[in-house]
Formats: C-alpha cells, sequence, structure tokens
C-alpha cells in the first residue's frame, strides 16, 4: 500500500526533535550494545524478591529475555532516534512499527513464549492526565496471582530499547493502571460498549 505523506509531516518531525531535545539519547545506526550482566542481575534479582514461590530460574530467564528482546525490538523496529521522534516517524509512515503499545505487545508475546509457572504477565496503561502527557502503554511482570501494582515494570520504550525497569510503585515518571480497565472507562466516556473503538489507546 502506497502512504501518503501530509504536508504537515515535514512540521510534526521538527516539533517531535525539538521536544526529544531534552529525551534519553537514541541508539546508534549499529544497535545498542549487549544487556549489562549487572543489570540482568539485578533486574532477576528484583523480580525473585516480589514474593515468596518464585523460580529463581525463572526470574533470571525473565531477566534475560527481557534485556535481550528490549534490544531485537530496536533493532526490528529500526529505532535510530529518541521515542518522541520514533513515534512522530511511524505516525508518518516512515518506519512500521515502534509506538509504546508495539512494544509492550511485542515484549509481552514474547515473554508469555516461556509459559512462566510462577509469574504474571500484566499489561497496563498510564493515562496522559497531565498536560503534554499521552497515555503510555507496557508489560508488567509479577508474582502469578498478584496484581500488577505488586509487579515490576519492562518498559524499552522509553529509552528506545536499553530497558527500563523499575517496581511498579517506584517508577519515576508514570503511574501505572490495568490496561482492561483504563479502556473500559474510555469506551464508556465516549458512550461506547465495544473497547475495541478505542483502538488508539493500545
Amino acid at each position: 500500500m502506497t502512504r501518503t505523506r501530509s504536508p504537515l509531516a515535514a512540521p510534526m518531525l521538527v516539533a517531535a526533535l525539538a521536544l526529544a531535545g531534552c529525551a534519553a539519547a537514541p541508539p546508534g545506526q549499529d544497535g545498542l550494545p549487549p544487556p549489562d550482566p549487572a543489570e540482568v542481575t539485578a533486574l532477576a534479582r528484583t523480580i525473585q524478591d516480589l514474593g515468596p514461590g518464585i523460580d529463581p530460574a525463572e526470574a533470571a530467564r525473565a531477566a534475560e529475555i527481557a534485556h535481550a528482546h528490549a534490544r531485537q525490538l530496536a533493532r526490528d523496529y529500526r529505532v535510530t532516534d529518541p521515542p518522541l521522534v520514533h513515534n512522530t516517524k511511524v505516525n508518518m509512515g516512515l518506519r512500521d512499527r515502534g509506538l509504546c503499545y508495539h512494544w509492550a505487545e511485542d515484549m509481552e508475546a514474547r515473554l508469555a513464549q516461556e509459559g512462566f509457572r510462577t509469574l504474571q504477565l500484566h499489561r497496563a496503561i498510564s493515562p496522559g492526565e497531565r498536560l503534554f502527557r499521552i497515555d503510555h502503554s507496557t508489560v508488567i511482570l509479577s508474582r502469578k496471582g498478584d496484581p500488577l501494582q505488586a509487579g515490576v515494570v519492562l518498559d524499552p520504550w522509553r529509552t528506545g530499547g536499553d530497558l527500563f525497569w523499575a517496581r511498579t510503585a517506584e517508577d519515576p515518571t508514570y503511574r501505572w493502571r490495568p490496561r482492561a480497565e483504563v479502556l473500559a472507562e474510555k469506551a464508556a466516556a465516549a458512550g461506547l460498549t465495544d473497547t475495541a473503538s478505542t483502538s488508539n489507546t493500545r
């Protein structure tokens, strides 16, 4: 399918570049360096410390996959810019994927392939309730049976493939809620009964 570029495309990209001036540095053309083993170990320890009954091998595997797959997605999405600039490129048709919900979808799908017995995946949204803040999506990993608020945020979008992670309650930037809950509220506010109608908020 041929994409038709909007006459506003160039101004949009310029605006995104300006907004991204203070954003995280983008990876280079050759991609991100391999994950720092200390970071992988720290994430594994944090996952295991979420509560009793978590299999240490599953915690280690989840940490390794999360870091490695974040970098793989950056390559797949051809990320060469800070997140807001890459978002603009996707919206302009210059990139196929790389919005925050794409990262969340693909990270969730990869982790789900492992069939964890002691860990649980959650999709979450942080509603854009403040000025200049749009809705943001991520995947959260918790002990099986626990709510997402007791889990660990795995957010590769935030730094363009260099995995950001933190306990949900300790995320300094976003306040996370269950995705289904946020979509249901948006649908109700719009007078809709089908949450699929809110598909722009993923």
